[in-house]
């Protein structure tokens, strides 16, 4: 990022594959980014650490129930107010729940590699998914 921003907000998010290789995604219910894909995540709360951040996030944004297996790295990106989205993902693995969408959650499924290129994806994902090979089959 150029410049002295004004604000940091500390962000989480889940990176998961399910045996078949396929990538959990959920669409964006509400903004940065409202409609468009992304894995599920969102902002740390106060006294949470990143992993309990993670836990939350995809429980509420999608049912399910995770471990946290990794850190795989972080992105920033600007948040329509002016903050700066300093994202931290993790690789996660499933250990319970049933897939459903919730919270911020328009939506929430399983994608392959096909259908992760027919979706409005936000910006930077298949970047940071290439880079951090966690790209679905």
């Amino acid at each position: 990022m150029t410049g002295a921003p004004e604000r940091w907000v500390r962000c989480v998010g889940a990176v998961v594959l399910d045996d078949a290789g396929r990538l959990l995604l959920i669409q964006r219910a509400k903004e940065p980014g409202r409609g468009r894909w992304s894995v599920p995540g969102g902002r740390v709360e106060a006294g949470e650490t990143d992993h309990q951040a993670v836990v939350r996030e995809v429980a509420e944004e999608t049912g399910l129930a995770v471990e946290v297996t990794r850190s795989l790295g972080g992105v920033q990106r600007r948040a329509p107010e002016g903050a700066v989205l300093d994202i931290h993902d993790y690789s996660c693995r499933v250990t319970g729940g049933t897939l459903r969408a919730g919270d911020d959650a328009g939506d929430a499924r399983w994608c392959d590699a096909a259908m992760l290129a027919s979706l409005p994806l936000v910006r930077g994902l298949i970047d940071a998914l290439s880079h951090w090979r966690c790209l679905p089959r």
